[in-house]
């Protein structure tokens, strides 16, 4: 057996019951897994700083020193400890604690000295530190040759058993002495020395304890390389496997509904992005292999129009086309997108919600599954399994972030041969990102706008101009215009000081009065019936003003709304805010959209907001975003396991996936079953992650 294979357990100072908890908190069962359990920041311990210089925005600082007092403030859940902390030259940090009080009164004493570490602050005009870290000094061992000390990630739980971030770094010192030399590589050499990286083991060894930010840089480097290569590789393995393995239907033809509509009742010209994306689609179609291809594409860019077309070609080789969408808004609009520009055509289109009536889904089973139905459009209800296709041949997956893996599983099986999967999203990523993001999905990129399209202007303007944004948007209803007012939250929340829908209902409605002006409210708690109609009363410009939550994100589609308001945008994400602005410009007219803030704006919400007024870019605003917010559950994937990793931050480190992804393609390229002597250790890795890791790509 590998030595790193060994349970962890038998690693001395664990034990059975420190192993038991650092498997299930850690997710540490072996030595290699704590080899690969990464410190998440390097701090210098090497220096001390004299108090008088310490700065309070600082992130880190270290002291050393005395307490002269300390003291017990405040009673019962009140109740904290302060401590008065000297250096040797006179100067006074006051320390706070908040928990934990008990071990403080007996433990610290005021005769010995210290090391603290920890975040400087400002309380009250006097320099704070806040529960820092506290070492006797006798007992303090500075990091060797000034190096810097790794912090690893912990929990209460495993702080109760003594395991904090010091006490896991000294269990890397007993390991690491142990394994290194029996860590192999998993880097062809020649691809090591193009990328200029170290030795793994080498790398393993620094990123646990480098002597300087130099040699961290460069095992940081190396071991988010091989992590990334390595994702890159599974992808194109599980690509090759489906490819291989699952059969699709191959369309022949492009025929009759196709050329009829494309010829006789396409009311506009097609860009030239979306020509190519059809084509590339068109070809995926008639290979034989299952298509499974994502469609990127700004809001507006005309993704249901390329989406209509490849389901005709699936109606033109006898297959049936289902479209599923996250709403019933968004299903509802599809629907009568596609039933309008069909209308001349004999085919059948259909809707099938969570709402619709028994009588009218008995209908729609029998017509499903005698084929008189050619296109089912609908939301999570065209996954019951009562709803039976004929022949089902090509399945659209609207914003396929918002359903799960196994949900979108369920599609699988409404055919024998699964049937193409084409899936959209309005969430523009660059193109390896996308990649990396949606698993073994190829990737077509709509990235051009229909012509004629005015950019949205887009403004910021705080509460104090309230009456000035009142006076435009009565300026442009006039002009016999409409607009949306979007707010964060339904009802009053304690724990937000901004405004509710309600009371902007309110206020609007008193500076917009009956008769002059017609109101509309819409938001997610309302009765889908209701919903339904104060939506169609807005899209048949009965009303002039729809004040609503985000629901209208994914709404209506509306030309002559030309103004968009949002209420308290400081509190949305960019993509978001991208998003409700895409719900005007629809039409010819000059179209605003206005973001609304408090007075006070953090940093972070004074980028979003800029980012918003400089560019209507969509990939522009989704990296700014990304940078911002980091990946979280960037498209669904956390349950695919794609998006676990150890060291590599899939957003920072464009560059390095960017140069992964190159090697990984080139070598599959050349040798897709890894047969070249210095391709066996690349061959056994993979075999050993594929074997560790769920294939989800059969189900994207």
């Amino acid at each position: 057996m590998n030595i790193l294979d060994t349970p962890i357990e038998f690693l001395k100072g664990v034990g059975p019951a420190r192993s038991e908890l650092m498997r299930t908190e850690m997710g540490v069962r072996n030595f290699g897994d704590l080899l690969h359990y990464f410190p998440f920041r390097h701090i210098d311990r090497s220096q001390f700083y004299p108090i008088s210089e310490v700065d309070p925005e600082a992130a880190m600082v270290q002291v050393k020193g005395k307490f002269i007092r300390i003291d017990s403030i405040g009673s019962k859940r009140a109740v904290r400890m302060v401590g008065a902390f000297q250096d040797d030259q006179g100067n006074i940090l006051e320390v706070a604690w908040f928990r934990s009080l008990t071990w403080i009164k007996q433990s610290i004493k005021t005769d010995v000295e210290y090391v603290l570490f920890g975040k400087p602050g400002m309380f009250k005009g006097k320099l704070q530190m806040t529960h820092p870290e506290i070492e006797p000094l006798a007992n303090f061992n500075k990091p060797l040759k000034g190096g810097l000390e790794g912090v690893y990630s912990t929990t209460e739980k495993l702080k109760a058993r003594k395991l904090d971030s010091r006490a896991i770094r000294k269990l890397m010192e007993v390991l690491i002495p142990q394994v290194i030399n029996h860590v192999s590589e998993t880097l062809p050499a020649y691809v090591r020395k193009r990328q200029g990286l170290l030795p793994r083991a080498k790398a393993l060894k620094e990123i646990h304890f480098p002597p300087n930010t130099d040699m961290l840089s460069q095992a940081q480097q190396t071991l988010k390389f091989e992590e990334l290569f390595y994702v890159q590789m599974r992808l194109l393995n599980i690509k090759a496997k489906r490819n291989k393995e699952i059969k699709g239907q191959v369309f022949k033809a492009v025929g009759d509904q196709f050329n009829t509509f494309y010829n006789q009742h396409l009311p506009f010209e097609l860009t030239g992005a979306q020509k190519r994306v059809i084509k590339e689609i068109r070809k995926d179609m008639g290979t034989g292999s299952q298509l499974n291809r994502l469609l990127q594409g700004d809001v507006g860019s005309g993704k249901t129009v390329v989406a209509l077309l490849c389901a005709l070609i699936a109606i033109d080789n006898g297959f049936q086309a289902a479209i599923m969408a996250p709403t019933e808004i968004l299903a509802q609009q599809h629907y009568e997108t596609i039933f309008d520009l069909l209308s001349e055509m004999h085919i059948n289109v259909a809707l099938l919600t969570g709402s619709s009536k028994t009588a009218y889904r008995k209908k729609l089973h029998t017509n499903l599954e005698n084929s008189q139905i050619h296109i089912l459009i609908g939301t999570h209800a065209l996954l019951e399994d009562k709803v039976k296709f004929n022949n089902l041949g090509f399945v659209v997956i609207d914003e396929q972030h918002r359903f799960g893996v196994a949900q979108r599983s369920r599609l699988w099986r409404k055919n024998t041969i699964p049937p193409h999967v084409l899936v959209m999203t309005a969430t523009p990523i660059p193109r390896t990102l996308a990649m990396t993001v949606y698993g073994d999905l190829d990737v077509s990129i709509i990235d051009e706008l229909p012509p004629g399209r005015k950019p949205i202007k887009t403004v910021h303007r705080k509460d104090s101009h309230r009456l000035q944004v009142f006076g435009f948007m009565r300026d442009e209803i006039k002009k016999g215009r409409q607009v949306y007012v979007v707010y964060p939250l339904i009802e009053e929340s304690e724990a937000l000081d901004y405004k509710d829908l309600m009371d902007g209902y309110e206020s609007i409605a008193r500076a917009f009065p009956n008769p002059d002006y017609q109101v509309s409210i819409v938001h997610g708690k309302m009765k889908p019936e209701d919903k339904e109609f104060e939506m169609k009363r807005f899209a048949e410009g009965q009303c002039q003003i729809m004040v609503a939550t985000t629901v209208i994100e994914v709404g209506v589609n509306v030309p002559n709304a030309s103004v968009m308001v949002v209420e308290s945008s400081e509190r949305f994400g960019l993509s978001q805010l991208h998003q409700l602005r895409g719900r005007v410009g629809r039409g010819a007219d000059q179209s605003y959209c206005i973001l609304m803030t408090g007075n006070k704006l953090s940093n972070e919400g004074r980028k979003r907001i800029s980012t918003m007024c400089e560019t209507n870019d969509g990939f522009r605003i989704a990296e700014v975003d990304l940078k911002l917010r980091g990946p979280g559950d960037l498209m669904g994937t956390q349950q695919s396991g794609i998006m676990e990793f150890n060291i590599a931050d899939i957003i920072k480190d464009t560059l390095i996936l960017d140069k992964a992804s190159d090697e990984a393609q080139y070598i599959f390229e050349n040798d897709p079953r890894l047969e070249h002597e210095q391709l066996v250790l690349v061959k056994d890795h993979l075999s050993r992650i594929m074997k560790r890791k769920p294939n989800w790509g059969r189900i994207s």
